[in-house]
């Protein structure tokens, strides 16, 4: 592809089709936009929320098929870890076979493999499956977010796609926690797993009528860059997965089996960035590095997937222990964050090409770190409507704010043959994110609330002042995103609204 200046981005364009020689064809007609977000959207949404849809059935799961306590934590783990570890790989076939292709073939293994845990009848059947639907979702997540920026115009299309992907993204815990109630309360926990194959046949279909191909770009896998990589960030979630203080106070940071995971994951992700260094095709270009903008982008998608996650933790369990609300019912107190999410990534995307991304990432770390500030308020003795609601919409207003323009400055200015790559490594920020909001958060509160108990407090009074110190913690990370993107951001406003992102170079 061609390089060009950045001041000069569209030089190179055909004068015929308006686009850069060698990229895909023109996108699906107006018409059929709509359409081809609704196919992108509910894909997003499939993936994201079966991170906590089976969360709800992990009793019945275990009733059924006689898991053990300590097993039954993989039937979630084996989701995460695979759907962490392959990311990258995921983004990087889309940008070499096509990101339709691995899009469609993403969401088939995913409801394949829904379907076949849904049939399980013994443990090693559920978590294998389990297990391929994280594959499945890592390789359509990145291939998601990067059809979006093939498909959509620069500017009010592609902003308004944007502030519905954000939406699915943030909201996808909240409707798998009413989901899971649902089908659980009224089905079989087999249904938390059934539901995505109708779901994933019909984006299937879809996705083929209404989604342009990219073009095949030449090259070869980085098998060693592929392996290093995904066992590296399998390491990674799995010892900050396991390395949290447990409900009783008791530390695993010092577990041998968390002390060896986070040693393999950093010789393996120092492997990693030696042989990319040195790849002829690698499966991370040096490149799409490079900028500080997009490398501010993914650091505050760390710190947003860190308190994101901190924070659905740390509610659902004030709900459920400290307030004794069911499964459904917590479900149902998280509707305000997904309305108020929708409502911010929507203003955000009208608001990026007026006041640009910086001021909207300065704007929304402030108000969701007040928002978590907030919540640290709580007590065993507030109520929903007067204690929470409001600081969880304040928290929510601010996520909102952030998603759209962290997702566009990720994407901005990112050569066509990278996207796929450029979209993984925002959804492995994410997810990395939250593995390390659950172990460090996790170990901030329930250190707090051992402590707690041991003076003499009552359970209820215990569990809500260490999810306090938990939500003061995040509230905590969250401004770090404050700091980067004051240090970091120097991107501009006609970066993402004059400029067709998918013409400027990499770097």
């Amino acid at each position: 592809m061609p390089k060009t200046g950045k001041g000069n981005a569209l030089s190179a364009t055909s004068p015929e089709t308006g686009r850069l020689p060698g990229t895909a064809a023109a996108g699906p007609p107006p018409r059929r936009l709509g359409l081809a977000l609704a196919v992108i959207a509910t894909a997003q949404l499939m993936v994201v929320l079966d991170t906590t849809i089976v969360n709800n059935a992990l009793p019945h799961i275990q009733d059924a098929l006689h898991f053990s306590g300590s097993s039954l934590e993989w039937v979630v783990n084996g989701y995460t870890l695979a759907f962490g570890g392959l990311l990258l790989l995921g983004g990087r076939s889309g940008d070499l076979l096509g990101r339709r292709r691995i899009f469609i073939f993403g969401i088939v293994v995913f409801s394949v493999a829904s379907l076949l845990g849904g049939l399980a009848t013994s443990q090693a059947w559920l978590l294998s499956a389990r297990a391929v639907q994280g594959v499945g979702a890592a390789f359509a997540a990145p291939t998601a977010l990067s059809l979006i920026a093939v498909t959509f115009p620069e500017g009010a299309p592609r902003n308004r796609a944007m502030a519905v992907y954000a939406s699915m993204s943030v909201a996808g815990g909240s409707v798998g926690l009413i989901a899971s109630g649902l089908l659980v309360n009224y089905a079989s926990w087999r249904w938390v797993l059934f539901v995505n194959v109708p779901i994933g046949v019909l984006v299937a279909l879809l996705a083929p009528r209404v989604l342009s191909e990219s073009e095949r770009r030449p090259g070869n896998f980085d098998l060693p860059g592929a392996v290093t990589a995904s066992l590296g960030l399998a390491a990674l979630v799995y010892g900050l997965s396991s390395a949290a203080t447990t409900a009783n106070g008791v530390s695993h940071w010092g577990d041998t089996k968390v002390i060896a995971s986070l040693v393999a994951a950093a010789v393996l992700l120092g492997a990693f960035a030696a042989i990319e260094a040195r790849a002829s095709h690698p499966l991370l270009p040096v490149r799409v590095l490079r900028s500080r903008d997009r490398s501010g982008a993914y650091l505050i998608a760390l710190c947003v997937g860190t308190a994101l996650f901190g924070m659905f933790f740390f509610l659902t369990l004030f709900l459920q222990d400290v307030w004794g609300y069911s499964a459904l019912k917590s479900g149902v107190a998280y509707l305000p964050i997904m309305a108020t999410v929708m409502v911010m990534s929507g203003a955000a995307s009208q608001l990026v090409p007026r006041v640009g991304a910086r001021p909207l990432l300065i704007a929304g770390s402030v108000i969701a770190a007040g928002g978590l500030f907030w919540l640290s308020r709580l007590t065993e003795h507030s109520s929903y409507a007067g204690g929470m609601l409001g600081p969880m919409m304040v928290t929510a207003a601010g996520i909102g704010l952030m998603f759209v323009p962290m997702s566009l400055v990720a994407l901005t200015k990112v050569a066509d043959a990278d996207a796929g790559v450029a979209s993984s490594l925002l959804n492995t920020g994410q997810q990395v994110g939250g593995s390390i909001g659950l172990a460090v958060l996790g170990t901030v509160a329930w250190s707090a609330v051992a402590s707690s108990l041991r003076s003499g407090a009552a359970q209820s009074h215990a569990l809500a002042y260490g999810f306090s110190r938990g939500f003061v913690v995040s509230a905590a990370i969250t401004l770090l995103t404050l700091v980067v993107a004051l240090v970091m951001l120097r991107v501009k406003r006609d970066d993402l609204t004059g400029i067709n992102p998918m013409a400027a170079p990499s770097d």
